[in-house]
């Protein structure tokens, strides 16, 4: 899965831009799932079906990751940009950026003041991302133009990964390609005798500006049940705010909740069972500080039991996002056990008796 993941993040696109996404992953799956299309959004859904007929579950993954858009050209060549996404301004000084042009991909630099000019600077300013602007090295705007830059071309973090020890890697975009690792992962290895029903994978576009595509792909399926997959935040760092209730290496996280669900608590349950049953590691997350597309996939039709599988990483929505491997193959194998022993959407509804 470490495989899959490398390609997936080295692959350019943001919010808005998924296309290149989309193709690695159908090209991937052919012959390993029933059927594959593309919606009017840009969804990718795959499907897959058991050996019987059985209760379909949704599960999601998006393909989007935080990112940039050229905005403007200044006369010298420095290019002005809007994010793509959720960024924090503190950190973006100094950050090596890829820029998808129609002449291919150009490298670029997010400006910053040199260290001498510090004393001339107030040093506790943190200048909003409208203030900064990235470098290719071009001295004007025809220079710009012969290097086929143009208002509106996507940005992203330079793609890059580094092995920092046997089980934890860096990189860009494991938000959430890690997911969508785990989703193609388990579609390869879930063998149809294996379960019942069908699983839809919605591999999403533009989550990170809205779960936009989620909302698009959960209305196009009656499930019995849903679960999104996504990375999620931990909090074992030194930080004054950060309260050790989320680390990384522990395990899963099965999603209580965030500021977009409450989980079902049926689907919680059921997934914690499975997990202690097969002694998958795993840690309750409860977390307001995040959403995921299982905001949208739990308001569907007349709303759908949804479920969160977190991959639990540090440096979030960063060039230099941190994931141990152990969790990711966690998250793989809870997937993959839940699916073959899903239930119909009437055992995981209230119960009024």
């Amino acid at each position: 899965m470490k495989k899959i993941l490398e390609e997936l993040t080295h692959i350019h696109g943001p919010c808005g831009f998924e296309e290149d996404v989309g193709k690695y992953i159908a090209n991937r799956l052919k012959g390993t799932v029933d059927s594959i299309e593309v919606d009017g959004v840009g969804n990718l859904i795959v499907s897959k079906k058991g050996r019987q007929p059985g209760p379909k579950i949704v599960v999601a993954a998006h393909m989007d990751e935080v990112g940039f858009i050229v905005k403007k050209i200044e006369e010298n060549g420095l290019l002005r940009f809007e994010k793509l996404g959720g960024h924090d301004d503190r950190i973006l000084l100094s950050q090596r950026v890829q820029i998808k042009t129609s002449k291919g991909f150009q490298s670029g630099v997010i400006g910053t003041i040199s260290a001498h000019m510090k004393k001339f600077d107030d040093p506790q300013k943190v200048r909003k991302h409208q203030q900064l602007y990235i470098d290719v090295g071009a001295t004007s705007k025809k220079e710009i133009d012969s290097m086929g830059i143009k208002v509106g071309d996507s940005i992203t973090w330079q793609p890059y990964i580094d092995q920092l020890t046997e089980h934890r890697i860096a990189g860009k975009a494991f938000d959430d390609r890690a997911g969508c690792a785990v989703l193609i992962q388990t579609l390869e290895e879930l063998d149809s005798s294996n379960f019942c029903g069908e699983i839809v994978g919605v591999f999403s576009v533009q989550e990170e500006v809205g779960l936009r595509g989620a909302r698009v792909a959960s209305h196009q399926h009656n499930a019995d049940v849903a679960i999104a997959l996504d990375t999620t935040a931990v909090s074992d760092t030194t930080e004054e705010m950060m309260d050790q209730t989320l680390a990384l290496g522990a395990g899963t996280g099965i999603k209580v909740l965030d500021f977009s669900l409450i989980a079902n608590k049926k689907v919680k349950n059921h997934l914690v069972d499975i997990a202690e049953q097969q002694n998958i590691n795993y840690q309750l997350e409860i977390f307001p500080g995040i959403g995921t597309d299982a905001g949208e996939l739990s308001l569907a039709q007349q709303g759908v039991p949804t479920g969160v599988l977190s991959i639990p990483s540090r440096n979030a929505h960063s060039s230099i996002e941190l994931i141990d491997l152990n969790d990711l193959d966690a998250t793989k194998e809870l997937l993959t056990e839940f699916v073959k022993k899903m239930k119909t959407s009437k055992d995981y509804k209230f119960n009024l008796k």
